[in-house]
């Protein structure tokens, strides 16, 4: 047998592209259209796609914020970590006599530790205090909002911010008959919306029922007095009716036609002005602002101590 081999020549390849080429490309355009078809049947949560992502954020750290509490501190190569000074007060208090009228028999004694906040840093805190509260108010307001986007777009519903309070106006719209303060089978879900909200959200909750400046006509109630509280008791009973919410938070009121939202010059502004509306309050309210205010203008450091003439010290 000889070692040597013929050369065998290769077959003309035939034209075009390979057969198996055009069921692989039916097959990729079902499954383009397989998966066209799931995204257009999904719905998609906005305040579940929110839960998640802040909870990924969370977890993961991203872009996390984090309050520093001490003084920042520098390195060098003398010293690895140098902290600047910080006066101490002394533990003695400062023992002052406030006036020099000797028919008085009271000494004011103050620390000095008192004596180094002053009115304008404590004014500043409270500013800060104030811009986070509103800040923290819009983002729950958000919430609120994601939560009823159906009845925000049918108008229904409407959430805004003021300041430090978030405002959920439930119009009478879907919710009550004319004349009554029955709420409506189709608002009782909604109701449980704003409940399962409420339930993550801090703050002091108002519910304040209005109506138009039409006397009322009916024989139920005497006026719109009765009817706006009719119609804000209504709504509190039903979010009461889940035995998470804390009663202690919230208050019912009746404000007839005394708060308009429009002039009640028009059929539509009096439709407007007929509502239900939710407001938290985050924070302290005015008048106990106003209460700790004028306790520290008598007592700015609120360190003051009256000593009777027989005290030794």
């Amino acid at each position: 047998m000889s070692d040597d081999t013929e050369e065998q020549e290769c077959p003309p390849c035939p034209p075009g592209l390979p057969a198996w080429l055009a069921t692989f490309g039916d097959l990729m355009s079902l499954l383009m259209c397989f998966f066209v078809l799931l995204l257009s049947f999904s719905e998609m949560d906005v305040l579940k796609f929110k839960q998640l992502a802040g909870s990924m954020r969370e977890a993961f750290g991203v872009q996390n914020q984090i309050k520093v509490e001490d003084i920042p501190k520098g390195t060098s190569i003398i010293a690895q970590e140098f902290s600047p000074g910080r006066p101490e007060p002394t533990p003695l208090n400062e023992v002052r006599q406030m006036t020099v009228n000797n028919d008085m028999n009271t000494l004011d004694i103050r620390s000095k530790e008192g004596d180094s906040d002053s009115p304008d840093q404590e004014a500043g805190e409270q500013q800060e205090l104030q811009k986070e509260q509103e800040q923290e108010a819009k983002e729950e307001a958000v919430e609120f909002a994601a939560a009823l986007a159906e009845e925000i777009g049918d108008g229904s519903v409407e959430v805004e911010t003021d300041g430090k309070k978030i405002i959920i106006r439930i119009k009478e719209k879907g919710s009550f008959d004319s004349g009554s303060a029955e709420l409506k089978f189709e608002s009782i879900p909604v109701l449980a919306k704003i409940r399962d909200v409420l339930l993550d959200v801090k703050g002091n909750v108002s519910i304040e029922g209005h109506s138009d400046n039409i006397p009322y006509a009916g024989r139920r109630f005497e006026s719109n007095w009765d009817l706006s509280v009719a119609r804000a008791l209504a709504v509190a009973h039903e979010l009461f009716g889940d035995p998470r919410i804390d009663q202690s938070r919230f208050k019912v009121l009746g404000m007839a036609d005394t708060k308009p939202l429009v002039p009640n010059d028009t059929r539509a502004n009096r439709v407007k002005n007929r509502r239900v509306e939710i407001i938290v309050t985050k924070g302290k309210d005015k008048e106990s602002l106003e209460k700790i205010q004028a306790r520290k203008e008598g007592d700015p450091d609120g360190q003051l101590i009256n000593l009777q003439p027989d005290d030794i010290f």
